[in-house]
């Protein structure tokens, strides 16, 4: 039976993408790498900030066995999800575009890469639980 966790993810992404007052100040860009801020740790969840300027991206990566969810709050970035095979070998089996309002919740065994393919920045708040240990890519 899957963990059960005490805070709703997708809405507690929700609110903190609504919440502009929390996050608009620490938005930043850098050209060399992702830019992330940190806007909550609490024992349930952790819930952070990235900014994103075209091309940038993750690698391949699972969150550790967190569960997720997160909203992209400015923009536009491209997911590629992977399903798990029975060998533990990853099959993309889907990519999707999030616009500015769209948000995405996943479950602990969720494999991804996210990149802003689009030609502006974009920002994405994003909530885990637990919170992360580790990503593994």
């Amino acid at each position: 039976m899957p963990k059960r966790h005490l805070v709703d993810l997708a809405a507690t992404a929700t609110r903190l993408a609504d919440n502009t007052q929390l996050w608009e100040s620490l938005v930043d860009y850098d050209p060399v790498s992702r830019y992330y801020a940190r806007l909550a740790l609490t024992r349930e969840h952790e819930a952070w900030l990235l900014t994103w300027v075209p091309g940038q991206g993750t690698d391949w990566h699972d969150h550790g066995g967190s569960a997720g969810a997160f909203t992209v709050v400015r923009g536009a970035l491209t997911e590629e999800h992977a399903v798990l095979t029975g060998d533990d070998s990853a099959v993309v089996a889907s990519s999707r575009e999030l616009g500015t309002g769209s948000l995405r919740p996943f479950g602990t065994r969720h494999v991804h890469r996210v990149t802003n393919t689009s030609l502006e920045p974009a920002v994405s708040t994003h909530v885990y639980a637990p919170a992360l240990t580790r990503m593994n890519g």
